[in-house]
């Protein structure tokens, strides 16, 4: 028997919750897991929502519901803790994804440079910082106005892009990908293939592996999520 809770409620609807936008669920306020007032910034955003709520079926699956859980992140854990989600998401800067280059072969080398080289020249003219570049594992060390840079434009992020950027930097273990995907310079597609480099290099040597590709469309699904509750949650 399914643990699932059932579905309690008949409709999902958007309706104004303390001068914004929340969900109702049969006219009644929506709270967050932690039980605060779920108060969203846009009424896109609820309506986004209302929808997850209204597309359940005889169970409520909150793996079904992505913006659900961003937001509930966003309210009950980032709200009293933002200051180390910020430390923790800055902290991906000092050995990003896009910084560590493979030593050969050269295929990869240059499909790395394709696609990881324009992002770190837009960070660099977008911020106007400096980003090492190194190949192999040998660590490379980052400007410190690089990491103070990338923590002032993270605390300059209000609750729910905090929210959405956190999440796209563990996914793509990237902070750059992830500034790239919220500044609308990569899409969630883009920023997919841009994390996945270098298994997807692998996959097309060696063949695909079903468990491997699972996970890589949850990855495409995580960004693409993310990407989704960042747009609609722009004022």
């Amino acid at each position: 028997m399914s643990s699932a809770p059932r579905r309690f409620y008949k409709s999902a609807t958007v309706g104004p919750v303390e001068g914004s936008w929340g969900v109702l669920l049969d006219d009644k306020p929506l709270r967050s897991p932690a039980k605060r007032p779920f108060v969203l910034p846009t009424e896109a955003l609820a309506a986004a929502i209302a929808e997850e709520w209204q597309a359940q079926g005889e169970r409520i699956v909150p793996q079904s519901m992505p913006l659900m859980q961003f937001a509930a992140t966003a309210l009950d854990r980032l709200a009293d803790d933002r200051g180390r989600v910020v430390e923790e998401v800055a902290a991906y800067g000092s050995s990003d994804l896009v910084c560590y280059r493979a030593g050969g072969p050269q295929s990869l080398v240059r499909r790395q440079e394709e696609l990881w080289q324009p992002l770190i020249v837009w960070a660099a003219d977008r911020y106007d910082v400096a980003l090492n570049v190194t190949a192999g594992v040998v660590a490379v060390e980052q400007p410190a106005h690089t990491l103070a840079t990338f923590r002032r434009v993270l605390e300059a992020c209000d609750l729910f892009a905090l929210t959405a950027l956190a999440g796209a930097t563990s996914t793509a273990g990237s902070l750059v990908i992830a500034l790239a995907l919220g500044e609308d310079r990569l899409s969630a597609e883009e920023a997919a293939d841009a994390a996945l480099l270098d298994e997807l290099y692998q996959a097309e040597k060696w063949g695909i592996d079903p468990e491997a590709e699972r996970r890589r469309a949850a990855i495409r699904a995580d960004l693409a999520a993310a990407k989704r509750f960042l747009t609609l949650s722009r004022r």
